[in-house]
């Protein structure tokens, strides 16, 4: 089982749904960086499960304790360990259905891989886990941000077949997204998220969505050709996230749909650099960084588990009808904004290390 991501800055994530505690090693950030738990806090929060009513209701503070790498507020250089306890675990909920794969979750396929699994939820396959990849990933924005004044911003654009209007994303603050409850910042749109996401919990059912990421102030540079494109690690990080099904950039599927002539982003002089004038590419040309905002898009599937009654089979293949008792998240794309940041994050962060190690 892989659990290791990054090359020069590197996380390794450990810990199951329902075991005593998640948390995560970063190896590879560099020292005399300021950092406390209050800098990898805020992202935890905004992750964290029962915010609200339309999240799940199993109830975790989240906190993280830091227990080595950094000393007197400033990162030594050497691994940091982040730990954050699991205290509200309910591995009993899933007592009577563990002889029953879960339609559409990692019951099956981890039974068949591995011969045994997690008692608890999902274990490893659980979003539990992105607990840990939310706080190394708040390091990484830390470094990006002091070293390079990068910004990553990603918002709910669009839940179901509810979609939000044109955004400024040259402008649009974490501040603006976390206004809605949904993280919608477009505001009639927030409104019809939520509603259309309140009425699939009360029919214990679930949507999915789409979350859209912008990355600001990237020089141009980042990205490690043939294989290691930009695009390509960022499509890699976003869809080991738990539930995601679609990774696009820029023009993304719509590219197919256009000619040259029209896709074709023309270079112009932006102050000191050269620029282009539209950005279909998304920020990213032969697999490397041009200088403009990259953005890209990424599609969660709704919720696998739902209340509604569902025919299906035990792991012997006789006939049950499965109703999940456990707490889900109606929709997870609203709490799953600071897991895509920090993913992305991880990735221009070592790819960063890696173009000023040349």
């Amino acid at each position: 089982m892989s659990s290791s991501f990054g090359t020069l800055f590197r996380i390794t994530t450990f810990g199951e749904s329902h075991g005593p505690s998640v948390g995560a090693v970063v190896d590879g950030c560099p020292p005399k960086i300021t950092l406390s738990e209050a800098d990898i806090q805020p992202q935890l929060d905004r992750r964290r499960p029962a915010q609200s009513r339309l999240t799940t209701t199993r109830n975790e503070a989240d906190r993280v304790s830091i227990l080595s790498g950094v000393e007197n507020g400033k990162t030594l250089g050497t691994p940091i360990s982040l730990i954050v306890k699991n205290n509200n675990q309910r591995t009993g909920d899933y007592q009577q259905i563990h002889s029953v794969p879960r339609p559409s979750h990692a019951d099956y396929t981890y039974q068949m891989k591995y011969g045994n699994r997690a008692l608890g939820g999902g274990g490893r396959s659980s979003a539990r886990e992105t607990v840990a990849r939310v706080a190394g990933g708040a390091i990484a924005e830390k470094l990006l941000y002091e070293d390079c004044g990068i910004e990553i911003v990603a918002w709910v654009s669009n839940v179901y077949s509810i979609e939000a209007s044109s955004i400024d994303i040259m402008g649009i603050t974490r501040t603006d997204v976390d206004r809605s409850i949904v993280r919608c910042p477009d505001s009639d749109t927030s409104e019809k998220i939520k509603e259309a996401i309140l009425e699939a919990q009360k029919a214990g059912d679930s949507l999915g969505g789409i979350i859209t990421c912008v990355c600001r102030n990237l020089p141009a540079g980042l990205g490690e050709p043939v294989f290691d494109k930009l695009e390509a690690l960022l499509a890699q990080a976003m869809l080991s996230i738990p539930a995601t099904k679609g990774f696009a950039i820029g023009s993304g599927f719509a590219c197919s749909e256009m000619r040259g002539s029209a896709h074709n982003d023309l270079f112009i002089k932006k102050g000191d650099r050269l620029g282009t004038k539209t950005n279909h590419s998304g920020g990213v040309q032969g697999g490397i960084s041009n200088g403009e905002p990259v953005l890209f898009r990424v599609a969660f599937k709704p919720t696998s588990t739902i209340s509604l009654p569902q025919q299906t089979v035990d792991f012997n293949g006789n006939d049950v009808v499965l109703e999940a008792k456990g707490r889900h998240d109606p929709c997870v794309v609203p709490r799953a904004i600071p897991i895509v940041e920090g993913m992305t994050a991880l990735v221009i962060a070592d790819l960063a290390l890696r173009q000023k190690s040349r």
